[in-house]
């Protein structure tokens, strides 16, 4: 029997959840069945959007339970999620409802992935972690790589250099949350701290080869250019990691890293240096979970990622994604709504803890290209 909703987005009224919900309202796609769901009635109804309202909050597993019932798909956009999303992944897993969220926090995906990937399998459930700029644009990418790799040499490239090349815009607030929070729980479990730092930590029984830490400024070859370490490369490697890991290693032991392109000569290195320093999430600065910036701002946002692939004897294929607005809200919005209507209305897929990647692949590209601002070349 069909579920009462499509989707249910839990978190509507954040900030984030607040974009999606816009997202849904302003494009009505086709006839979509859904509802915003959190704790506050007041809150929810204050939103004014006319769709049903169902009322359930994180530490509540009955009401989360019943919550998914009524779903085919819930979208949450409430984190950080070590700290408010354990719950709903278990009810999920326990109640065979699709999820996608937009988490960055690769300690958290991990216990996740360890407690609930068999039930999720046994019940049904596509639980897909990591719906926005990270690491969606990264893993597509890498993707995006490979498909030209064997369509024009037969076998995949096993070395892919991401490089950001231009980004305008913020981190989310809820990105400088988790941060934060998976930082508090590392220096309470220090064992954590090695987890953090394993690029297939989402990979449990798989080990990789060696990878680029991408801690430190360098001049790289491929690009004739400096770089400098990219804050989200932590949890974008582990995921593309993972997906490789889900399609039984199809592009075989994939070396991986990404990195910041900052220019040419003395001042690319200077522009290196300095990045290392910059911490966007520290002092009055930092984003606040909730805040985020006006459409102005979000509309004049960009990103551009460059892809070289490498092959052992040198040849090169790039692949270029491109996005149209502000990376960390108004992107991210476009991308984890179509991801969860890309689970509604594209894929059939076995139950399990999965990346967009594995998943959705190439389905979910296009609806990006079609209908979220966005671009995939290669060649």
């Amino acid at each position: 029997m069909a579920a009462e909703f499509d989707i249910v987005l839990f978190g509507a009224t954040g900030f984030t959840g607040r974009l999606v919900a816009e997202y849904f309202a302003q494009r009505d796609p086709d006839g979509l069945r859904w509802a915003i769901a959190g704790r506050s009635a007041d809150k929810l109804t204050a939103l004014g959007l006319g769709v049903p309202i169902v009322i359930a909050d994180s530490d509540d597993t009955a009401a989360l339970e019943a919550m998914c019932r009524r779903a085919t798909v819930v979208i949450s956009t409430v984190g950080p999620y070590q700290l408010h999303g354990g719950k709903l992944v278990a009810a999920c897993a326990a109640t065979g409802t699709a999820y996608v969220d937009l988490c960055g926090e690769p300690a958290w995906m991990r216990q996740m992935i360890d407690a609930h990937h068999d039930e999720a399998q046994r019940s049904g459930a596509r639980i897909v972690f990591s719906c926005g700029f990270d690491s969606i644009p990264f893993d597509l990418g890498v993707m995006t790589v490979q498909e030209a790799a064997l369509a024009r040499f037969g076998t995949p490239v096993p070395r892919i250099k991401a490089r950001v090349r231009r980004m305008k815009g913020g981190f989310s607030g809820g990105t400088a949350a988790s941060l934060k929070a998976t930082l508090a729980a590392a220096a309470r479990q220090p064992s954590l701290f090695g987890l953090l730092s394993d690029p297939f930590a989402l990979t449990p029984g798989h080990a990789g080869p060696h990878q680029p830490t991408g801690l430190l400024p360098e001049f790289d070859p491929t690009l004739q250019s400096w770089v400098a370490p990219f804050i989200m490369a932590p949890i974008n490697t582990k995921n593309v990691h993972r997906t490789n890991f889900l399609l039984g290693q199809r592009w075989g032991d994939l070396v991986y890293d990404e990195m910041v392109v900052t220019g040419l000569g003395d001042l690319g290195k200077a522009a290196a240096d300095a990045l290392v320093k910059l911490n966007p999430f520290a002092g009055d600065k930092a984003p606040k979970s909730g805040d985020g910036p006006s459409k102005e701002e979000r509309d004049a946002g960009h990103f551009d990622i460059l892809f070289a692939g490498l092959m052992p004897d040198g040849t090169r294929l790039d692949a270029v994604v491109t996005g149209d607005s502000d990376p960390g809200y108004g992107c991210t919005s476009k991308m984890l709504a179509e991801s969860a209507l890309c689970l509604l209305r594209d894929i059939e897929a076995a139950g399990g803890i999965w990346t967009p990647g594995a998943i959705m692949g190439v389905p979910l590209r296009d609806r990006l290209i079609a209908r979220a601002g966005m671009t995939f070349t290669a060649g």
